[in-house]
């Protein structure tokens, strides 16, 4: 089958290749991906700024049809429609297992750097991490299930928002866009998205057609600390959720957050320190909460949110790439030109 495969250590080395289908054990089964999307990791382990073990198929955002089941596989068959939940080779032994927090356990390997990934025709899944894609939800943005599933988990399951907050979304990219949809969604007063001039374009336009903020602040162009300064009264904001990674934008979240505020963190940086006003977050009393991947209960939010409408994923998705065009997928989300890309390795 065709696939893209992380082959060595070291930045670049992205290749596409011919792999053999993988074999599924009695739990598993065998999906045929519909589509993949392209994450921020994903442009991690391309740039060596992410655990992974070569060689490796890429992708872990998936969409797809169940096409085999193993013997012991009791709940899917063949024709179903899923997504799965990322965290294979979890132990199931741990304090982290038993607790319900199998994404971070230290003998996790997921699809995509773990283990062999979806940027691929086939991928191989347990039953136990496989979740049904409601009828109503197409196959495209069931492909947007994994960001989203993260998202409440931080955001709903987490840090929970409170009804009419101030609320600052720093990073305009899929998952900074669906925080505060879900944010709206949850009942927050004032979403203001904090962005970039690379983000009034396509980014901002999706932002408007699924009804996720009150205000836009370009950080190039306006001083950020000002204007939510004078926009709460010297306040500052209840809530900060950074999804964009950059460091000076975390740094800047902390200055623009309330005494008792909270700082919800889900971009990666990629580096291995980033810098933070410590004392002054010390003096304020910040909460911080620091994200890695999803929940159960974040997958099934997700779920029902989009199957209800109320999360509407559909102009986040800016295009549908061949596998072939990766390099052009990721240059199109390096520069801002595209929010969310999905890739497919299905001959036309």
């Amino acid at each position: 089958m065709k696939a893209l495969v992380k082959t060595q250590k070291g930045d670049g080395f992205f290749e596409i290749m011919d792999r053999p289908i993988p074999e599924i054990a009695e739990d598993e089964v065998l999906i045929k991906v519909a589509f993949t999307g392209i994450c921020g990791t994903d442009i991690h382990v391309y740039h060596d700024e992410f655990p992974y073990w070569p060689p490796v198929i890429i992708g872990h955002e998936f969409s797809g049809t169940v096409v085999k089941c193993g013997s012991k596989v009791t709940g899917y068959k063949e024709g179903d429609k899923v997504v799965g939940e990322p965290h294979n080779l979890h132990c199931g032994k741990c304090y982290l297992c038993r607790t319900g927090n199998i994404q971070l356990c230290a003998e996790k390997r997921s699809i995509g750097w773990g283990i062999d990934g979806s940027y691929a025709e086939f991928v191989k899944m347990p039953e136990k991490l496989l979740h049904k894609v409601p009828e109503n939800v197409s196959m495209e943005e069931a492909a947007m299930m994994e960001p989203s599933a993260i998202v409440a988990h931080q955001l709903l399951e987490r840090c929970r928002i409170v009804p009419n907050e101030t609320v600052v979304v720093m990073g305009l990219g899929a998952i900074g866009l669906i925080a505060a949809r879900m944010a709206r969604i949850a009942g927050a007063g004032r979403i203001i998205l904090a962005g970039c001039t690379s983000d009034e374009g396509c980014r901002l336009t999706a932002a408007k057609k699924i009804d996720c903020f009150d205000e836009f602040v370009n950080v190039q162009t306006q001083d950020l600390n000002e204007y939510i300064k004078s926009t709460t009264n010297g306040v500052g904001a209840d809530l900060v959720i950074e999804c964009s990674g950059a460091a000076p934008a975390i740094a800047n979240g902390f200055n623009i957050l309330k005494k008792k505020g909270r700082f919800c963190a889900i971009g990666m940086n990629g580096k291995p320190t980033v810098a933070i006003p410590w004392d002054d977050a010390m003096r304020k009393g910040i909460d911080l909460q620091f994200n890695m991947s999803s929940s159960y209960m974040g997958w099934e939010m997700a779920l029902g949110l989009m199957a209800s409408g109320k999360l509407d994923v559909k102009p986040l998705i800016s295009e549908i790439l061949p596998l072939e065009q990766w390099e052009k997928a990721f240059e199109d989300l390096r520069t801002g030109a595209a929010i969310k890309v999905l890739l497919t390795a299905e001959s036309k």
